[in-house]
């Protein structure tokens, strides 16, 4: 059994494991029992009603939240002639084409955290499947990464784009922020993010679509949240 810390214990004490809080009182709570010696993620994970061996009932999206999440991804954009200059003025760290490919495969270079990419790259890209899909970092259209339109792209990702994707389980986990920010900016995130998975429902997704929603800060304890506090 993993030995927790004394801070550990003592947040967790705040918390009553029995309880569903409202989405309120859950993020004043988060905020409260962060027990890292740095500015700590704020984390929501969504268990949801969902047979993920069926394609459709596989959630796959991103979405820009209100706030950002407090952290500056480092954005490399695979693109050609016009693309690639749209992606520079936006402010893509990396940008090239078949020269940001081979450096990634010669020298297993990964020094980003998300790639854009326009169509035409794609069937350069996807040989390096082998290298990129483990880590999460093979572009998508249905996250927005495979896209002509590269200036808005990376525009999305600085102002605060997070992607989500349910696992095997069913659950989808997203960062929301950071404990140093306001309870009002986490919980209008929060808000966002949960809107965004209501609004994908899959129409094949039968009984209660939402069986529970938690948030935590990085190593801190988890704090159940009553989903009906998310009704309008």
């Amino acid at each position: 059994m993993k030995k927790r810390s004394k801070k550990y214990l003592q947040a967790l004490e705040k918390v009553d494991k029995t309880k569903l809080y409202t989405k309120e009182e859950a993020i004043k709570l988060v905020k409260e029992t962060n027990v890292a010696n740095f500015d700590a993620s704020v984390e929501v994970a969504i268990r949801l009603n969902l047979d993920t061996k069926k394609v459709d009932q596989q959630l796959r999206g991103a979405i820009v939240l209100p706030n950002g999440i407090g952290k500056t991804k480092r954005v490399l954009v695979l693109a050609k002639g016009d693309k690639a200059k749209e992606a520079k003025e936006a402010g893509a760290e990396f940008v090239g084409d078949n020269d940001l490919l081979t450096k990634i495969e010669n020298e297993n270079w990964l020094d980003f955290d998300i790639i854009i990419a326009t169509p035409d790259m794609m069937p350069a890209l996807g040989k390096l499947g082998k290298i990129l899909g483990p880590k999460g970092l093979m572009p998508n259209p249905k996250t927005g990464t495979v896209t002509t339109d590269v200036a808005k792209a990376v525009n999305d990702v600085k102002k605060g784009r997070i992607e989500y994707r349910t696992d095997t389980f069913g659950i989808v986990h997203a960062i929301i922020g950071k404990t140093s920010f306001e309870e009002e900016k986490l919980l209008e995130n929060l808000n966002a993010f949960v809107e965004v998975i209501i609004k994908s429902k899959p129409s094949t997704a039968k009984g209660v679509y939402i069986k529970s929603i938690a948030v935590s800060s990085t190593m801190g304890p988890g704090i159940k949240i009553n989903p009906n506090s998310f009704d309008k």
